[in-house]
């Protein structure tokens, strides 16, 4: 049985200016957990008292003595997870969810509100705190709000959600930080769970409700969304006017004032109801550098002067635009399967990042046991994860590809040591692709830097075995998805087409070392080659060319993307340097390189047909040292091989196709 603390956490009606609810754990004793001792706070199973509840602690407080502690270093986050119940499921009026949160430098926070009494049915928003970058979502739309919160010092954030008419609002010590047109517009809990990563405490808690009445005449701007995230890009923006009155709006004119310059639109000819959205498309505009507001003004609604609530007229906003570093591009590799049933999330937000920072942004899907799949990336980036789906964003460290955006926007921000130029040749009768990399150093380096080019290819059908997509939105009940909630699981292969498909990486998933000299000098130019033959299969029309250049630490520096219209434009130039990629158009079935080698190396194969292919790796003596199987391999293919722990000597490299065996000699040094 629960005991009851009613002092200041309980329900209050004390006064008009009271809470429905506040708790700033101070009547709760040190050390123990928050379940038992209240009516409000439980936990997602509901089973309180242990792992998955939460301990009243005072090593940190806003208002002293106590607060509670959220921490997680598990990859899948928690235990813990701890549910605020607001008392019943509001449907209409204004909620205000507010807390105070205390997130250590470089370190992580969450918390989601839920739509629906039952927990786990329907998301409301999620909000993600992650060094300093904050950022909310309402499920499906990302990045509604993208701003930042001070590390490792007590903040209030407070939500404030109008769910008469669906305009949510964000709030930073009281600054607004974000308004949006929220999916959801039903609460009834908050969820606090502690991402890996975690380490948030959270104290002052509160939320209330207060109806809203609908003025006779009221357009209201209720988000100001400007195209584009960075500086640099252009943009078309848009301008969500809501209507908050009971009299249709007919006509309106819409101001966005941004950088010294204002655009207007004149809207006429609609019938915008209550609560009705109508967006207004803005003239394009190119984001610069800095911090500048942006403004949106609406007027003369219906051909009058005003309407009823001219406080909500005008809308003004913060913008600081990313700035990108000179040349940069991101890698984003996400790890999927046919067979996993969560990994639609991760083509929902690869082909939204696609669409969002396509000049900044190379994406790369590496399928896991389906017919898609390139054995040696498969096996590459299976070592750098801990499950699917997930994603690496230049191959700084596992997350889900819901979660790419901190890093994203770190990436982005970071110089690299070069820029990359993809250059090619195409025949269409051979199919042959020559590839040229072109790599000019911005600034010094040594030669422990490593090339490699990846071919993707979108707009990927199939059919047979293999080719459906499990699907766990299916129906809707964990949420929407892009779309995958109104599709069946498994969604059959006929409807199923897939984008950034790996289809070949070369020389190997580490890239190729020795490749650059011992000394680089900013301004040197370094041209690799790699000549790939395209299956038949294949669309030349979908393929991009990702070249990439790798640190001696396995993160990627830098790439450069162009499909092959763009890299024959750009010209095919040979290189001084020229990548072992390059073999591949050999008539030989079978070439080992580098050879000799030093902790690692690549078997790779011209394959003519869909093969079976299996590598054994042993000493003059006969005895086994590695070994690995593949399926349904087919054209050029780059199976690395780990040499680590390998004494230097010769060894045996036996290739089995189809039944039909190759060999070479290999050379460890």
């Amino acid at each position: 049985m629960k005991k009851l603390l009613t002092p200041v956490f309980s329900f209050l009606v004390l006064s008009i200016n009271a809470q429905l609810f506040s708790d700033n754990f101070d009547s709760y004793p040190v050390g123990q957990y928050l379940g038992p001792q209240s009516l409000t706070w439980s936990t997602w199973s509901g089973s309180e008292g242990g792992a998955e509840d939460v301990q009243i602690t005072n090593n940190n407080a806003s208002s002293a003595p106590n607060a509670i502690y959220f921490s997680s270093t598990s990859a899948n986050g928690g235990p813990q997870d701890v549910v605020l119940k607001f008392g019943q499921l509001y449907t209409s009026g204004i909620f205000t969810l507010q807390n105070k949160f205390y997130i250590n430098a470089g370190k992580t926070g969450y918390y989601n509100i839920q739509g629906a009494l039952t927990i786990g049915n329907l998301w409301a928003l999620n909000v993600n705190m992650d060094a300093g970058q904050l950022i909310i979502d309402d499920g499906n739309t990302p990045n509604l709000v993208v701003t930042s919160y001070p590390e490792a010092t007590w903040f209030e954030l407070k939500i404030e959600a109008n769910l008469t008419l669906h305009v949510w609002k964000a709030y930073i010590n009281g600054g607004l930080v974000g308004t949006w047109i929220n999916g959801v517009n039903t609460v009834a809990s908050a969820d606090f769970f502690p991402v890996q990563n975690t380490q948030m405490y959270v104290d002052d808690v509160q939320f209330d409700h207060v109806p809203f009445t609908v003025p006779a005449l009221d357009a209201m701007v209720a988000d100001i969304d400007m195209g584009a995230e960075l500086a640099t890009q252009s943009g078309t923006p848009t301008v969500k006017i809501v209507n908050g009155g009971s009299t249709a709006i007919t006509s309106m004119k819409v101001d966005l004032t941004y950088n010294g310059s204002t655009t207007t639109q004149t809207v006429t000819g609609i019938n915008l109801a209550t609560a009705g959205i109508y967006t207004v498309s803005m003239p394009s505009t190119v984001l610069v550098a800095g911090s500048l507001p942006v403004t949106a003004l609406v007027y003369e609604v219906n051909g009058g002067a005003g309407d009823n609530t001219p406080t909500n007229d005008m809308l003004s906003e913060q913008i600081n635009p990313v700035v990108p570093a000179p040349g940069k591009m991101v890698v984003g590799e996400e790890a999927t399967g046919t067979w996993c049933q969560w990994c639609p999330r991760g083509a929902v937000f690869m082909d939204l990042y696609e669409t969002k920072y396509q000049d900044f942004w190379a994406g790369i899907a590496v399928h896991n046991g389906d017919p898609m799949t390139v054995a040696d990336y498969d096996t590459g980036i299976g070592s750098l994860i801990g499950g699917y789906p997930s994603a690496l964003v230049d191959r700084m460290g596992d997350v889900d590809p819901s979660g790419m955006s901190s890093d994203f926007f770190t990436r982005l921000q970071t110089a690299p040591k070069a820029t990359l130029l993809n250059g090619a040749t195409w025949d269409p009768n051979t199919r042959v692709l020559n590839v040229s990399v072109r790599y000019t150093f911005s600034s010094g380096a040594n030669g422990n830097y490593k090339s490699a080019c990846v071919l993707t290819e979108d707009d990927v059908t199939g059919t047979g075995a293999g080719w459906s997509q499990s699907n766990a939105y299916a129906g809707g009940n964990n949420g929407t998805m892009g779309g995958y909630e109104s599709l069946p699981n498994p969604v059959p292969a006929s409807q199923m087409v897939y984008n950034h498909v790996a289809r070949a990486i070369a020389p190997s998933f580490a890239g190729m070392s020795g490749i650059f000299p011992a000394s680089i000098n900013a301004g040197d130019v370094h041209i690799v080659n790699y000549t790939f033959t395209l299956p038949a299969g294949w669309d030349e029309n979908q393929i991009h060319i990702v070249g990439m250049l790798i640190d001696s630490n396995g993160k990627i520096d830098n790439a450069g993307s162009a499909d092959i219209v763009t890299a024959v434009n750009n010209g095919y130039e040979t290189g001084i340097n020229v990548g072992i990629a390059e073999v591949l158009s050999e008539t030989k079935t079978l070439t080992l390189a580098p050879n000799p080698a030093y902790g690692s190396a690549s078997v790779l194969l011209q394959l003519k047909a869909e093969s079976d292919v299996s590598v054994y790796v042993s000493d003059l003596n006969g005895k086994a040292m590695l070994r690995g199987e593949y399926s349904n391999l087919s054209g050029a293919q780059s199976i690395g091989l780990n040499l680590n722990g390998l004494a230097a000597g010769i060894y045996n490299v036996q290739v089995w196709i189809n039944g039909t065996m190759y060999s070479e000699k290999l050379v460890v040094e």
